[in-house]
């Protein structure tokens, strides 16, 4: 099987291009949905904004049996591929197709929703183009329940983050998103429509959860649901040494349920009055802030020049007396070694909390700065080498910051499963960390230029390998088939072999360059 797939290795680099008028393939096929030649421009770029790739076409589909019927053609094409698109929130590319097909999911946003009971569990049936946040008003509203499992944005497709991990301030509890997940319905590169789970079709299923759309388009997922809380309790504390920030904060994600926070994530910020990258960072929104704002003469004079918040935030019931809220809070905080002074919370529905990023989405396109270029870095880095990250990038290279927020926070690895596609640091202690840099800064000339911030982002990982740090990226973009053979390491053979099963004429997910199409 090997030997078969390396010919993806030696296949040439020439540009794919579209058969003459490869159209003809495509007006005949009989599509519940639409196909649209001449309206590609929104599929040429995406969150990014680094990249521009016009498609040949976009199809709409109206289901499964569209995208399959899309991905058949393809094949019958000489290089034709295929992109599923969700949100366009990829940031190098990974969502577009050279001249080839891109498949707005979307247009599926409202196929299969339902809230079933399997064998005592109980899941919602979703489509793989709906968005997390309609999900969570569909849930919670109809059924108070929801998925466990974040992400801190949540103008995300299903599909799109099954694709990744998908990852918030839960998971050190329950795991991403693609461990919260019992059966997919997978359309292949071959244009199979197939059902698959942790029994049925596992390989294909393992495969899919974090495959980066190399195995298959995520058309259906059954999703583990919860109890909704009706609040939430939402904290931020303050750190001036780092040592002492994960060590609380591995102490809060390593307690049993039940004794400790139900979401923990931290940030790195900048020890000035800067009011992107500063002290005004911390304190909670305005119209929620119960508090003062930041008090800069509590921060010890022996601080350096970046400062750590340790953000958390607990669940409870409309009926729960506050008087108990505040106590379990005040025995999980009173163990914690933040500086007291810099404590800041709120009160606020559960809903309101889980979409408190969508207030910075709309703040950011009022400014400009949501349509700028985005140069983000996500990375993975192991518990033993975090410290070293620390002094080489948080204090040095990043020291005036990044213009967003600097995200770094424990993950435990038992909650993540090893047989799915995605890729952690090799290191095979239970924490590991994730590092996201999620700069917004206006185009330029008014902000950097986006060429700086790719080099910084460079900077970065050169000083990570130079120092021997184990890590690997998260959202992963690399450049050559080498890099991707680099990164996947031991667990390379058994993604190839993947893509020999499932999509063999590699025309899925061109954007990632991985594979190169084969006629």
């Amino acid at each position: 099987m090997i030997a078969y797939i390396e010919r993806f290795v030696h296949e040439n680099d020439a540009e794919s291009k579209p058969d003459d008028d490869g159209s003809g393939i495509f007006k005949s096929l009989d599509l519940q949905g639409s196909l649209d030649f001449g309206a590609s421009g929104f599929a040429a770029k995406d969150f990014g904004g680094m990249h521009s790739v016009k498609p040949w076409a976009v199809i709409r589909p109206s289901g499964a049996d569209d995208v399959a019927t899309a991905v058949k053609a393809a094949s019958r094409s000489s290089n034709l591929t295929v992109a599923a698109r969700g949100n366009g929130h990829s940031i190098n590319g990974q969502a577009m197709a050279d001249r080839g097909l891109v498949i707005d999911m979307r247009s599926t946003a409202d196929n299969h929703f339902q809230v079933l009971n399997v064998r005592g569990v109980t899941c919602v049936d979703i489509s793989g183009g709906a968005l997390w946040e309609d999900a969570l008003k569909r849930c919670v509203s109809l059924f108070g329940l929801a998925p466990r499992s974040w992400t801190d944005y949540l103008g995300l497709t299903v599909g799109g983050t099954l694709s990744n991990a998908g990852v918030s301030g839960q998971a050190f509890r329950y795991g991403p998103q693609t461990s919260n997940v019992t059966e997919l319905d997978v359309v292949t590169g071959k244009g199979e429509i197939l059902t698959c789970s942790e029994t049925e079709n596992p390989d294909l299923f393992f495969g899919v959860l974090g495959g980066l759309g190399q195995f298959g388009i995520i058309t259906r997922a059954r999703v583990l649901l919860e109890p909704a809380p009706d609040m939430v309790r939402w904290i931020r504390v303050v750190y001036a040494e780092f040592d002492d920030f994960t060590r609380d904060a591995e102490f809060l994600v390593t307690r049993p349920d039940g004794e400790s926070f139900d979401y923990v994530e931290g940030f790195v910020f900048v020890n000035s009055d800067d009011p992107v990258n500063g002290w005004p960072s911390v304190p909670l929104d305005l119209d929620l802030d119960l508090d003062h704002g930041f008090d800069p003469t509590r921060i010890p004079r022996t601080a350096g020049s970046v400062l750590y918040c340790l953000e958390v935030a607990l669940h409870f019931r409309n009926g729960d007396h506050s008087s108990d809220v505040d106590t379990v809070v005040e025995v999980l905080l009173g163990q914690l070694r933040f500086i007291k002074e810099l404590k800041f919370q709120a009160d606020l529905t559960y809903v309101d909390f889980l979409l408190r990023v969508k207030r910075a989405e709309d703040h950011a396109k009022a400014n400009g700065i949501w349509d700028a270029p985005h140069p983000w870095l996500n990375l993975f880095v192991s518990k033993v080498d975090i410290v070293d990250f620390d002094h080489a990038v948080f204090k040095k290279i990043l020291k005036e910051g990044i213009g967003g927020p600097i995200l770094v926070y424990p993950l435990r690895r038992s909650k993540w499963d090893n047989r799915t596609s995605v890729v952690l640091p090799a290191d095979q202690g239970e924490i590991f960390y994730i590092v996201a840099l999620l700069r917004f800064t206006l185009p330029y000339p008014a902000g950097p230029p986006v060429e700086k911030l790719v080099a910084q982002n460079q900077e970065i990982i050169h000083s990570c390998i130079k120092r021997g740090i184990d890590f690997k990226l998260y959202l992963p973009h690399h450049k050559s088939q080498d890099d991707w053979k680099r990164h996947f390491g031991n667990q390379w053979s058994r993604f190839f072999e993947r893509k020999a099963a499932f999509d063999p004429m590699a025309i899925l997910a061109p954007g990632q360059k991985i594979f190169t199409r084969i006629s």
